[in-house]
């Protein structure tokens, strides 16, 4: 028996307790039929994004990214496979943390329109090229998306740290 089932269901045993913390987020690729990739406007900060957010306690990031898309975006979707995790090294004001980026797949048209901005969260959304992905995204980010983007025309899943694939 290990350590950490002694403890009673909901409560963390001292192992536990003394374990490092990550925090998580998930986010999602979405394309439309050319290819593009959305990103979002946030109210909260800027500058731009992909769809996604913190995952929550007890949360899975496959359930954090659906939570998220339906809120920021008003879609009920169900993810794709996972196209890559991201470790990032802690920075001024962040813990270290991970990222799972989804595959959203491709939106037809009535999905589209059938896209519902959150107000308290997101201003607008845009799908746009790999150039409009580097000159709006963060650096950091922007590495991400665009290894994960590469990765999903391969077939395959990938590893990243900071945004570079390792």
């Amino acid at each position: 028996m290990d350590v950490a089932s002694k403890a009673p269901a909901g409560e963390l045993s001292e192992y536990d307790r003394k374990l490092p913390r990550k925090r998580v987020t998930a986010g999602v690729l979405f394309f439309d039929a050319d290819g593009r990739v959305m990103l979002v406007d946030p109210v909260y900060k800027d500058p731009w994004e992909i769809p996604g957010g913190a995952v929550e306690w007890d949360e899975s990031p496959r359930d954090g990214a659906v939570r998220e898309v339906k809120e920021e975006l008003g879609l009920a979707w169900q993810p794709g496979r996972l196209l890559g995790i991201d470790w990032v090294g802690p920075r001024p004001g962040r813990s270290e943390g991970m990222a799972a980026i989804f595959d959203g797949g491709v939106l037809g048209p009535e999905q589209v329109a059938g896209i519902r901005l959150q107000d308290e969260e997101v201003r607008a959304f845009e799908f746009v090229g790999l150039d409009q992905v580097r000159e709006r995204l963060i650096p950091l980010l922007a590495r991400r998306v665009e290894a994960c983007m590469a990765a999903r025309e391969r077939g395959e899943m990938i590893y990243l740290e900071n945004g570079v694939p390792v």
